[in-house]
């Protein structure tokens, strides 16, 4: 069973960067330089465990006082098809909304824009590259 833990304690940063390392890094062949940024200190993390493992993680940062952003979305691949990635997303809308957010946004990769989408997210402008990965702006709102 999944558990999941969020907030801004140091060993859910180390948690979440564990899944990024392997998803990022490792698989889809990112720059560490990229992935790593100085926004881990200000965001709210959301990481997925299974038998105290992290499976899966995402963080939440505020960039206004009614808006979300959500980034770093992640699931190791042993642990997709479960609906961990669903679980996880939950948790940080309940996050957004405890702390009186209205919008989230995110950048999602083109493979990823149906996930979004039966979750509500809406996608919105131009396709753009980040990190040389085709993405599409999407939101949410409530």
């Amino acid at each position: 069973m999944l558990t999941i833990q969020s907030g801004q304690e140091a060993h859910l940063i180390q948690q979440a960067r564990q899944v990024r390392e392997v998803v990022f890094i490792q698989e889809q062949g990112i720059d560490a330089s990229l992935e790593y940024d100085d926004l881990d200190d200000v965001c709210t993390h959301v990481v997925g465990l299974l038998d105290s493992e992290p499976v899966t993680t995402a963080r939440l940062r505020p960039i206004d006082s009614n808006i979300g952003k959500v980034e770093r979305v992640a699931t190791i691949q042993s642990a997709r098809g479960h609906g961990y990635g669903k679980d996880v997303m939950n948790e940080v809308e309940r996050v957004a909304k405890h702390r009186g957010l209205g919008e989230l946004r995110l950048g999602a990769q083109l493979t990823a824009l149906p996930f979004y989408e039966k979750l509500g997210y809406e996608a919105f402008g131009d396709e753009f590259l980040d990190a040389d990965i085709p993405h599409r702006m999407m939101k949410k709102t409530w």
